[in-house]
């Protein structure tokens, strides 16, 4: 039997298995597909609400298209039964796309990477608006310098359902050449997606998901939260964990909070800032895509996280793409990193759904599992950019012609 036979088998038996996992439960892990995108679905569909077009919504405005379709087939299948076939199926179109002929060891490698991902992370990494973006993500990134059009295009798509493919966008910008093509694919995605948002006559809520962003609070599992975690475990006083029923999440109370609250959303957007500009100025010294752009996407797409007052486990699914990259173009320097990622992604599991209870009541061993696991995030975001400061450049000649 081929390699290529052996991992579409694989690739199978894996998403029947995450499948299976977003049932387990009582749906633990697939909640918020069996109850609030359900809902949301069934209220466009019968013309109660279109979120993002006649009120305002957390996500951007293609977030209701994934929502919408599996809806509109939920007569003839389950809710979310649909909506773990939907993701399979891009998951698959997607990976066939990394996999081709199955003769690149760097593909196969990525590959069987992606299929360890998605089971280490498990249900929750399957039944969130995220899973739509990550293989949107993963192809947009394969076809940059190919198809640069597709691929941006195909990138501006997944950040109009989900914000963070537009860190790896910015690392396209910065580290492919032909910088108007991915400008150019972004630009026709994005003045279509608002046009149609307009005509719909739901300009005033286009960019609604930006002010909610800025809005919240620190949620328990933000790396910034984890000092307050601490606190709230060891029985400081003032230091709790909080329930926001508006959001439907899990804050951190404590001393000082509304402070870091403050602090957070200008420290990300430094933090991005800082990464762009080195990123741009190895560019500019001649730094190649293979050497720069898996770094700059890995930084850009783990500073979403790191620096992010808001944490949930599906944000784990980000650190996929960039990663499948990095083992296509380089696949002995991105090794370590990967299963590093991979490790990541099964403590995020054990997090959320099997031991989130114990986490919201600061049993010690689970709030000390939730420490680690972010700990192992700041140092794979250390890892990053390190690699993208060491990042080789050189100075095209003088007489050369500037592309």
């Amino acid at each position: 039997m081929s390699r290529r036979a052996v991992v579409w088998i694989a690739f199978a038996l894996v998403h029947a298995v995450v499948i299976w996992l977003g049932f387990a439960g009582d749906h633990a892990a697939s909640w918020d597909v069996d109850q609030l995108y359900r809902w949301w679905a069934g209220r466009a569909l019968t013309g109660e609400a279109v979120l993002g077009i006649t009120e305002d919504w957390i996500y951007p405005a293609l977030a209701l298209v994934p929502i919408v379709t599996v809806g509109a087939l939920s007569p003839l299948l389950d809710y979310t039964l649909g909506w773990g076939l939907l993701i399979t199926a891009l998951d698959a179109a997607a990976f066939a796309v990394l996999v081709g002929r199955g003769r690149s060891r760097g593909r196969m490698l990525a590959a069987w990477f992606w299929l360890a991902a998605i089971l280490a992370l498990g249900g929750v990494g399957m039944f969130r608006l995220d899973a739509v973006t990550v293989p949107l993500a993963v192809a947009g990134s394969l076809w940059l310098v190919g198809r640069p059009w597709l691929g941006s295009a195909l990138l501006a798509v997944a950040t109009w359902i989900k914000v963070w493919p537009a860190a790896i966008l910015a690392a396209a910008v910065i580290a492919v050449r032909r910088r108007l093509a991915i400008l150019g694919g972004a630009a026709i995605v994005s003045t279509a997606v608002a046009a149609a948002v307009v005509i719909a006559g739901g300009g005033a809520h286009l960019l609604s998901f930006v002010g909610d962003q800025t809005s919240r609070g620190i949620q328990i599992e933000a790396p910034v939260g984890t000092v307050y975690m601490l606190l709230a475990a060891a029985g400081r006083s003032g230091a709790a964990v909080v329930y926001d029923a508006d959001l439907i999440a899990f804050q951190v109370a404590g001393p000082g909070t509304e402070a870091v609250i403050a602090a957070m959303t200008p420290l990300l957007i430094a933090g991005m800032l800082a990464i762009a500009a080195v990123g741009g100025v190895k560019a500019w010294l001649g730094a190649t895509f293979v050497a720069l752009f898996p770094p700059l996407a890995a930084a850009l797409v783990l500073g979403f996280i790191v620096l992010n007052k808001v944490g949930s486990p599906q944000y784990m699914t980000w650190l996929i793409a960039p990663v499948v990259v990095g083992l296509v173009l380089d696949r002995r320097r991105w090794l370590r990193p990967a299963v590093l990622t991979v490790v990541i992604l099964a403590l995020t599991q054990l997090i959320f759904p099997f031991w989130y209870d114990a986490i919201l009541v600061l049993m010690p061993g689970a709030v000390a599992l939730l420490v680690v696991r972010n700990v192992l995030l700041v140092a794979l975001f250390v890892w990053v950019v390190v690699r993208l400061a060491r990042v080789g450049v050189h100075r095209p000649a003088r007489s050369r012609v500037p592309e």
